[in-house]
């Protein structure tokens, strides 16, 4: 029987090709077997099967040998045994990643929010900063300048990353990181978001720091965002490529 086309990674790690998966559950499971039992031989650690959603007929067959979930998307299911006992299998995401966007205008306004989801006829509305979680592939400056016009129709420009929030328990057992940028707006003319948003407003900063319904924590942000530089985008350097790489520090080591 033949052994599946694979390819290793540097840990010791086997990863048969998805496209070279019979569809056929009983040969696929007949050619797995084979394969494991070549893989042991060859000193392999682990194995990472990748199983198209068109496959996953072939999940339980899988299943049925030892292999464990370890993660997905809306497209396939990745599977891994541990041909060795022990060995180490990194866990998939952890965190959720966000950003949201103090924007202050020349006369001292701030840009909030408050969500439909949030809304309750018998208190008053509670403001927010506008904000969202990050695209896949996107960086943090241009997740929080897409958020807020996407809430919005605020153009805005990147400026410093004032603070983040690292909270446990936020969704499906993962945690959540947030980061707080100051953003210069170029625009003053909102247009909302009528999906999620409810209202939009230029509120005084004042008065946002003096309302009962918001936060200490993010009074001190926007207090932060008036009165600390942040910390700034600085460019890749030896890393070369910006599309994947993002760096922020203090403006006197930027």
């Amino acid at each position: 029987m033949t052994v599946l086309t694979a390819t290793e990674n540097p840990f010791g790690g086997v990863i048969p090709a998805p496209d070279g998966l019979n569809p056929d559950p009983q040969i696929f499971g007949q050619e797995l077997e084979t394969s494991l039992g070549a893989w042991r031989e060859q000193g392999y650690r682990v194995v990472w099967l990748e199983v198209a959603l068109e496959l996953a007929v072939l999940i339980p067959v899988a299943t049925a040998v030892g292999f464990r979930f370890h993660h997905s998307s809306d497209q396939y299911l990745m599977l891994t045994l541990q041909l060795e006992t022990d060995a180490f299998i990194p866990a998939h995401a952890s965190h959720y990643i966000g950003a949201g966007g103090v924007a202050i205008n020349d006369r001292d306004e701030l840009l909030v929010v408050s969500e439909r989801y949030h809304r309750d006829e018998a208190r008053p509305p509670r403001y927010k900063l506008p904000g969202g979680a990050l695209h896949e592939g996107e960086h943090l400056a241009e997740a929080v300048v897409r958020e807020v016009h996407e809430e919005t129709g605020i153009e805005t420009v990147f400026e410093s990353l004032v603070c983040f929030r690292h909270w446990h328990g936020y969704r499906y057992g993962k945690s959540d990181i947030y980061f707080v940028c100051r953003l210069r707006p170029l625009t003053e003319q909102i247009t909302i978001q009528e999906e999620e948003i409810a209202e939009s407003r230029w509120m005084p900063v004042q008065d946002y720091l003096d309302a009962e319904h918001v936060s200490d924590f993010n009074k001190r942000i926007v207090l932060a965002a008036q009165q600390s530089t942040g910390i700034m985008p600085i460019p890749a350097g030896d890393y070369g490529d910006p599309a994947r790489f993002e760096f922020f520090l203090p403006p006197d080591q930027a």
